[in-house]
């Protein structure tokens, strides 16, 4: 979309009651006026800030103006509003337009909530079961031969403690068995 049709579509809303106030519009004037190139001429700066001139007047004469030079002038007005009121800049009805994501992209942040939308009892529930899985493995596991009782102590020990502590711990308790 160039920037004259975004004008076209802001326009309404830029001239609409107190959205715009007599310091910005001003503001907004001069830079167009000092920029290079210069988008504005110092008879038409001092027309559009003429303060005889009802505000709405001078903002709507302001942006048929704009409209009429071309792009190039419509762009530097956003970049001009963008920097003298940057909050109403990101209200503008084009703004939000583009902002309105592709209907056949991914939301990446919905995509993220719905994923995490479990809750707390989910995860518990799946830890849980990974650490049932991973008891079962290590007491059926058929390279430890220690005594019942020595598996039964030690078979949270891959929770607590590391696994060549555990080695040693087993041996010492084997050892202490066979004596």
């Amino acid at each position: 979309q160039s920037y004259c049709h975004r004008l076209q579509h802001d326009m309404y809303f830029l001239t609409s009651t107190s959205r715009l106030n007599e310091q910005v519009v001003d503001k907004i004037v001069l830079q167009l006026n000092r920029v290079y190139p210069q988008i504005l001429t110092n008879e038409e700066a001092e027309k559009f800030r003429n303060p005889k001139a009802s505000l709405h007047t001078r903002l709507s004469d302001l942006l048929k103006h704009l409209q009429k030079k071309g792009d190039r002038h419509c762009q530097e007005f956003y970049r001009a509003l963008q920097i003298n009121a940057e909050q109403l800049f990101n209200d503008l009805p084009s703004r939000k337009i583009l902002k309105t994501p592709d209907p056949t992209e991914i939301d990446t942040d919905k995509e993220q909530y719905m994923l995490n939308d479990r809750g707390p009892v989910f995860f518990l529930a799946c830890f849980s079961m990974a650490a049932g899985l991973a008891l079962f493995w290590y007491c059926c596991n058929s390279e430890t031969q220690v005594i019942g009782r020595a598996r039964r102590i030690l078979g949270f020990s891959p929770i607590i403690i590391g696994r060549h502590v555990r080695n040693i711990c087993m041996l010492y308790l084997e050892d202490m068995s066979k004596n």
